[in-house]
Parts: structure tokens; sequence; C-alpha cells
């Protein structure tokens, strides 16, 4: 039998025992100042076969940006592992993709390793960001009882336009752009990150992810389904009933940010970027379960929490 994610992680912690790993409950490392993160993504996995591939290019580049968000950090360096398949037209879109991304975010491309693969085989991309974060470089194991917990960005969109362009690979709008094209939100993050106990991306699945952040911090959780901030375009698509809350909830591919901050602090009040979407959801509490509720009162937890990757059994 093949082992899960969670499994594979708690077997790598025997060997991952530097304090810089953060006992493997964060997204990146800390060393000193600088934060370093590595994430992959996979054609079948993460993006289409059909995506275009500059916007493949763009994804790999935010989605690691995302976890420097977490952290507070600003973007210095990357360096990137790259598949090919003898595409040379793909490939060239692509670096074009990594390109535009990294001039938006101010990340400079300084080396990395490329692979042949064999004709056929999905294509296998990865990144390591390093990012310069502040005086506190929140973990998801800060969280305290009674912190309130708060949502940089919308949830839902990215799922939704993954169905979309299921049912038609010619789909347009803002719900696949949100899955092709994620925003990391790096500004919010800087803002927040000294004010925070705990703060984490949501990238796998808010009630996935909020569950990581209440295993690191020992707390229960409680959430308000009918303060999750849902997109116009959301709503258009699926709706605002709780099952498209719940479906918002445990979607995915979202990269906002999830932060636990005192109860006293008001973050409403720094000076985020016009347009942010900032959002009390809830609260930790005492416990070891997170609970759901609603105008109609509590709400059974789904059985799927988000996204957790799994090996096929062989």
């Amino acid at each position: 039998m093949s082992l899960g994610e969670v499994a594979f992680i708690d077997r790598l912690r025997l060997v991952a025992t530097d304090p810089a790993a953060r006992d493997l409950d964060d997204d990146a490392a800390v060393i000193g100042d600088l934060v370093l993160t590595h994430d992959m993504i996979a054609e079948g996995v993460h993006f289409l076969s059909s995506d275009p591939a500059a916007s493949v290019g763009w994804k790999l580049v935010a989605v690691n940006l995302s976890d420097l968000a977490a952290k507070g950090a600003e973007p210095i360096a990357a360096l990137m592992g790259m598949s090919l398949l003898g595409d040379d037209e793909w490939d060239e879109k692509f670096v074009g993709g990594v390109a535009a991304a990294c001039e938006t975010y101010g990340i400079a491309l300084v080396g990395g390793d490329t692979i042949a693969l064999p004709d056929g085989a999905p294509r296998v991309l990865g990144l390591t960001a390093i990012g310069r974060g502040g005086e506190h470089i929140p973990a998801r194991s800060g969280g305290r009882t009674g912190d309130a917990l708060w949502l940089v960005g919308s949830l839902g969109d990215a799922a939704a336009g993954l169905d979309l362009l299921r049912e038609d690979e010619e789909a347009e709008g803002p719900l696949v752009e949100a899955y092709r094209r994620p925003v990391p939100q790096l500004a919010g993050g800087r803002l927040l990150a000294p004010h925070a106990n705990a703060m984490m991306d949501v990238s796998d699945g808010l009630l996935l992810d909020l569950s990581r952040l209440c295993a690191a911090s020992k707390c229960a959780a409680e959430i308000d389904l009918d303060a999750l901030p849902l997109s116009r375009a959301y709503v258009a698509e699926s709706g605002a009933d709780r099952r498209a809350r719940l479906r918002a909830a445990t979607g995915g591919d979202d990269y906002a940010l999830l932060a636990a901050l005192p109860s006293d602090f008001d973050p409403l009040g720094l000076s985020l970027p016009r347009g942010t979407i900032l959002q009390r959801i809830g609260t930790l509490s005492d416990g070891e379960r997170i609970k759901l509720l609603d105008a109609e009162g509590e709400v059974p937890l789904p059985e799927q929490l988000g996204y957790e990757h799994r090996a096929q059994s062989i």
C-alpha cells in the first residue's frame, strides 16, 4: 500500500531535524532571516495538458511566492527545475510565463536544473523560492486559543474555474484566470506578519489547511461559513448557499492567506493595497476539532476537507 502525503511527511520528520525545518509543520524553512520554500506542479495534478504554457510558468512562480507571502517575506531569488519533452514552442512560452511572474513580483531567477523525460511522460516542474523575512516570521504553530482567524483573498474561484475547463477546455473568464494565474498575497502577508501569531497560505482547501494550522498550534477552531469571502464570479457560477460555501472551503488552489491574529488587533486599520479582500472568518478555540456554523446552526464537516496528494497503489 502506498503512503499518503501526511504519512510520508511524518517519516521525513525523522530526517529533517534541523531547527530550520520547523518540524516540517510549515511550507517554508527559516535560516536566520531567510525564508526558503520549494513547490512542484505536475501535469494532470496542478495544471491541465490543455492549459497555455505561459500560464503554467506563471503558476509555478506564483504558488511558491504564496508560501513566502505566508511568512511575510520579500522575494529575492529562485531556482527552477525544468522537465523537457522536446516541445520547443511549449518550452519557450513556459519560460515567457516564468519571466512575466518574476518581473511582476521582483524575484530573480538565478539557477536550477533541467532533465529530459521520455515521450508521453507528464511534465513535472519545480521551483525553490528564497525570500527575506522581517523580525517576526510567523509559523503555523503559534496560534493561541481566542485568536481571531482572518482570510486575505477569496475562496472557490480556482476550483470553479477548473470545473469549467474540465467541461470545456476553451472556457474563459475570471474563474479560469484564478485557476491558471493565481495571485500571491505578498503585500498582505508583509503587513500581517508582524502581528500574526500564526499564518499560512491556503492551497489545498481552507478546511484542510486550517486543520494543519490547528494541529501545529494544538488548538481547535470555529468557522462561520456565512463569513467566507466569495467573489461575484463564484456566486454567479455556483451560488452562495451552504453547499456552494462548503465547496469553496474545500476546493483548493486559492492561494489566499489564513492568519491567526490576537483578538484585540484589528487588521482593517492596516494600509492594505486597494482591492485587497480581508475578512474575519472564525476563532481559534480549545479542543481538537473544527466546528462549522452558519445562520441555520452547526454544519457537519464534509468527509473530504481538501486536496491531499496520494500515490496510486500498485
